[in-house]
């Protein structure tokens, strides 16, 4: 007879106060303490969830028949991160079919298109950054990567709308953990976005524009839903963004990049030219694991099954602690030490590192952009290393474990920046 057992409780009437204030750390603190890889809490006006963190967890948490995201993410990460209707938030024959349509953006072709974008927008950028004093790279990265994606999606994007759109594209994922007044700049960018992609959808469909048939803009404005019909102009658009969007985010992790090379500078000399691509590839998901990016992922039980002991009840919030997953003990050697040697043995699980999420791409609720991410790191890395040198002032490059998403505080300023 299957045996069940309580699970630890982190007691209160609301505990989201309390995951605010640890952030990415909440849900390991907590397994930490209570030496259990899942415990019950309530957040978001007093429900219950269950949190989960390691591979044992991310393995059921990817399980499509036990766990659905229709309902899971809040209405506040809905109206900013993610959009309404979008692929993050669908199930079922509708989610495979939209993320069908993300993958077929990501073949090597395409992934390859994408690397000299950005190689060619970084070149251009050292060019204006060698007329300045000090330019911050967060914010440089952003106007960088919206010019690139644009190129790369077939997106029009006139010089004069640059700043409007990059501020938008990171006013989305800039609000998704926040309250207050940050939070209400990105329902407002989200709506501006928003409406600016649908214009281009409608003109693709009415033949005032006409992008390559392999871009992202082609791909969205002609796709079929599962009933042949194509997808409303609306859930269109708000796909589009979920291209856009999380490819401007990789300006965090080109931060964090910057940050690696500053604090471990003996990292610096493995990566300098002739290009060693596998330690390449190795240094930029040590980046992914080390630095805090996502902090968990939601979903809800899809129906009542029980699971080391515990009843998950049909309807149940479950969060999945990813950066949690990607500092265990019992998964990394020395979790909280940024060695990117540990990938060259890796086993390659879709369990054990899942800083975009785990599972499988087509099937599960894996970022679909996840590939993209990599050669974007990749290339940035490459252009910061062997193709221009900078300074690094004073500044506080301290990162927060509370801010969603984190960075370094002073978003890493460079002064003196010249080509190499």
């Amino acid at each position: 007879m299957p045996y069940r057992e309580q699970i630890p409780i982190d007691y209160g009437i609301d505990n989201t106060i309390k995951l605010l204030l640890e952030g990415y750390e909440y849900i390991s603190n907590r397994c930490e303490r209570f030496n259990s890889t899942m415990f019950e809490t309530r957040v978001l006006g007093g429900q219950k969830a269950v949190c989960l963190s390691g591979e044992e967890a991310a393995q059921i948490f990817y399980d499509n028949e036990k766990f659905k995201r229709q309902g899971a993410a809040p209405t506040r990460v809905l109206k900013t991160l993610f959009g309404e209707d979008g692929v993050q938030t669908l199930d079922d024959d509708t989610h495979i079919n939209h993320k069908k349509l993300f993958m077929s953006l990501m073949n090597p072709e395409k992934l390859a298109e994408m690397t000299e974008i950005i190689k060619t927008e970084w070149e251009r950028a050292i060019s204006t950054w060698e007329e300045m004093d000090q330019i911050v790279l967060y914010d440089e990265a952003n106007k960088l990567l919206t010019k690139a994606v644009c190129e790369w999606a077939g997106v029009p994007l006139w010089a004069n709308e640059l700043e409007e759109r990059t501020k938008e594209l990171n006013a989305l994922f800039e609000a998704g953990g926040a309250v207050g007044p940050k939070h209400w700049q990105g329902r407002i960018a989200r709506e501006k976005v928003e409406k600016w992609a649908a214009k281009h959808i409608e003109n693709v469909r009415d033949g005032k524009l006409n992008p390559d048939e392999d871009t992202a803009l082609y791909k969205m404005a002609w796709h079929q839903e599962e009933n042949g019909k194509l997808m409303e102009t609306g859930i269109a658009s708000v796909e589009l963004v979920n291209i856009l969007r999380p490819t401007v985010a990789v300006s965090v992790y080109i931060a964090f990049c910057a940050l690696a090379l500053y604090d471990f500078p003996e990292e610096k000399k493995k990566l300098e030219a002739p290009v060693n691509e596998e330690y390449y590839q190795m240094f930029v998901q040590e980046v992914r694991r080390y630095y805090p990016f996502f902090p968990m992922a939601v979903a809800r039980v899809r129906q009542d099954f029980l699971w080391k002991g515990h009843d998950f009840k049909e309807g149940t919030l479950v969060m999945l602690d990813l950066y949690g997953t990607n500092h265990h003990p019992h998964l990394w050697e020395k979790p909280n030490e940024f060695y990117p040697e540990r990938f060259k043995d890796w086993d390659e699980s879709p369990f054990n590192f899942i800083p975009q999420g785990g599972g499988d791409y087509y099937m599960d609720h894996r970022c679909p952009g996840e590939w993209l991410t990599i050669e974007i790191m990749k290339a940035s890395l490459d252009m910061m290393v062997n193709h221009m040198d900078y300074d690094v002032p004073a500044q506080d490059l301290e990162f927060s474990m509370t801010r969603m998403p984190s960075l370094p505080k002073s978003k890493f300023i460079m002064k003196n920046v010249r080509r190499k």
